[in-house]
């Protein structure tokens, strides 16, 4: 069914009090405008999960957009890496994560007699993604699913609504920089981390620097490619300070979730 903004507003006036799962990306941010702008803060609680998967720009931003918007906000740290399943990295990694979200966020949830809601939209259904049966299995729900979301409509609406959110680059966590099989560790985070935030002050607002081993493969938007080789040794300095030996150009560009099976 196409988008409709009513229906969502009508869907999170069904539910009451919502707490929304805040990553800061286009999504989720759309999500918890809508919730507040509807609802009201008394009974939205936006929460953003805070621990070394979170590139410290997003955590910044999503506190930055709660007090731009109002938004009620906490920030809860989340301990994935607590998790063997997780470190292990299989193709499953991502349900053990949102299993970890919605064991923080659901208490928090629980106290407020509110639902956990989170921004998948309808692309999502078709990709890999086994969080959204961790988070629906725990009692999540998917608002902008019910309200016939797809990720260009979320950016269309929320350029209409006037949210800076609208074209902002899609922020995966970072573990998904990770090839399955290859254990997460707080030093791979944190050296993708670093990388990524180096070229992003660089000016590449969409890269994804792809770990393997001491081999960072990086991936531009196709149009990006010209300026990245064109300041090739600022690239590779920057990603070589984040640790890593070789810095690899992937010539097929940026492709969201590639590594998925």
């Amino acid at each position: 069914m196409p988008a409709d903004l009513d229906v969502l507003r009508d869907r999170l006036r069904e539910l009451d009090r919502v707490a929304v799962a805040f990553s800061g990306g286009a999504d989720s941010a759309f999500l918890a405008w809508v919730a507040h702008d509807t609802l009201g803060a008394d009974r939205v609680l936006a929460v953003t999960a805070v621990s070394p998967s979170l590139a410290a720009d997003e955590a910044a931003d999503c506190a930055a957009l709660a007090q731009e918007w109002g938004l009620r906000w906490s920030g809860v740290r989340t301990a994935e890496l607590d998790r063997p399943e997780y470190v292990a990295n299989g193709t499953d990694r991502c349900f053990h994560c949102k299993a970890e979200l919605m064991d923080v966020v659901g208490p928090l949830a629980a106290a407020e007699g509110a639902t956990v809601v989170l921004g998948v939209n309808v692309d999502d259904l078709g990709d890999h993604r086994p969080g959204q049966q961790a988070a629906g299995e725990r009692g999540a729900v998917f608002p902008l699913v019910d309200a016939g979301f797809t990720k260009a409509e979320v950016r269309q609406a929320s350029r209409r609504l006037g949210l800076r959110t609208w074209d902002k680059p899609a922020a995966a966590c970072l573990a998904s920089r990770v090839p399955y099989g290859t254990p997460v560790t707080l030093r791979t985070l944190d050296g993708v981390g670093r990388a990524e935030a180096a070229l992003h002050r660089l000016g590449f607002r969409q890269v994804r620097v792809r770990h393997h081993g001491e081999v960072a493969r990086l991936e531009f938007e196709l149009d990006d490619l010209p300026a990245a080789l064109a300041r090739r040794q600022d690239v590779v300095d920057a990603v070589k300070a984040a640790g890593y030996r070789w810095v690899a150009v992937d010539l097929e560009g940026f492709r969201s979730g590639n590594l998925n099976p």
